[in-house]
């Protein structure tokens, strides 16, 4: 299965803007308000989200961020931990220092506690000792079905790590780097899953951030061999956030496709029409999350593939 029912979220209790990831995620933006009021709109946001997704079916496991130790991204878990179909939890090294105290052992309790198997975690942090970094599902987009995963490496993506992680798991690796423009530099964008978004039938991709000709060829050549449309968006409308959408499974076997309210007002029509053609859209208003944390819907949601006791 490429897409999954349930989701892992963590609700924030100190959100704020987080120093120590702002020095190259260019997508993080000062905001004239105090941190508690942040938070309380994060907090509104974040409850909104949650009650959409179940609204149609999705089932959503909700832990609560604790206050201790300071984890003002803890909103976003897809970059430390992983799910997989075979019972295996992926444990991910941290670019920031306070991120690392996101990694929870009774997040995993929790999910046993609700009846899901794992039999086995494979922990990647000691990769932090030598400046190494890997950010979960924010730097890796799997293809479960076609065994493949993508990575476009940056500080917080290293390659071998990368590599390591695909011989672990059995994927093809696919690599590339893709940019965006700061400043009037070409500088590297900190998470594959702001540029490209990979659902069942089709991709949405900033395939103009891949400057280089060859890796982009290489990219779409992949997409399009296994079959998936390719909806292209602009450097623009990635700083919206449209490339960082999740496809998810509702009811009755429904899907959507999972985005913020920027993200969804950022595409054209006939943008939206490709990605109706395929599933409904879902859309809600992240503003302060987006805002002050720099990051958007798919990174607030860890899929859990695994399998029921």
């Amino acid at each position: 299965m490429q897409i999954t029912n349930t989701i892992l979220m963590i609700r924030p209790v100190s959100f704020r803007m987080n120093e120590q990831t702002a020095v190259n995620n260019y997508f993080m933006e000062d905001i004239d308000m105090k941190n508690q009021e942040i938070n309380l709109k994060a907090q509104e946001e974040f409850d909104a989200f949650v009650s959409l997704l179940k609204s149609k079916g999705v089932s959503v496991i909700v832990v609560e961020d604790t206050k201790k130790p300071d984890t003002p991204d803890s909103i976003f878990p897809n970059n430390w931990v992983s799910f997989h179909s075979n019972g295996t939890v992926g444990i991910y090294p941290m670019f920031a220092e306070n991120r690392r105290n996101e990694r929870r052992e009774d997040i995993l309790e929790t999910l046993e506690e609700n009846g899901f198997k794992i039999n086995d975690v494979i922990d990647y942090t000691s990769a932090e000792d030598e400046g190494l970094y890997l950010e979960g599902t924010g730097s890796i987009l799997i293809d479960r079905v076609n065994k493949k995963a993508y990575c476009a490496l940056s500080e917080r993506a290293n390659e071998d790590l990368f590599i390591e992680f695909c011989e672990d798991f059995d994927f093809f690796p696919v690599i590339f780097t893709a940019n965006q423009s700061v400043d009037g530099k070409r500088l590297p964008i900190y998470h594959t899953n702001v540029m490209m978004a990979l659902a069942e039938n089709f991709v949405v991709i900033c395939s103009a951030s891949i400057d280089d000709k060859k890796e982009r060829k290489n990219v779409l050549d992949h997409l399009k061999k296994d079959g998936k449309e390719v909806i292209t968006i602009t450097e623009g409308q990635m700083h919206h956030f449209a490339g960082n959408m999740l496809q998810v499974l509702g009811a009755d076997d429904k899907r959507y496709m999972v985005m913020s309210s920027a993200a969804y007002h950022s595409l054209r029509p006939e943008q939206i029409a490709q990605i109706e053609n395929h599933c409904a859209i879902l859309h809600s208003s992240l503003h302060t999350i987006e805002t002050c944390g720099g990051g958007s819907a798919r990174c607030m949601m860890a899929e859990v593939f695994l399998s029921k006791n």
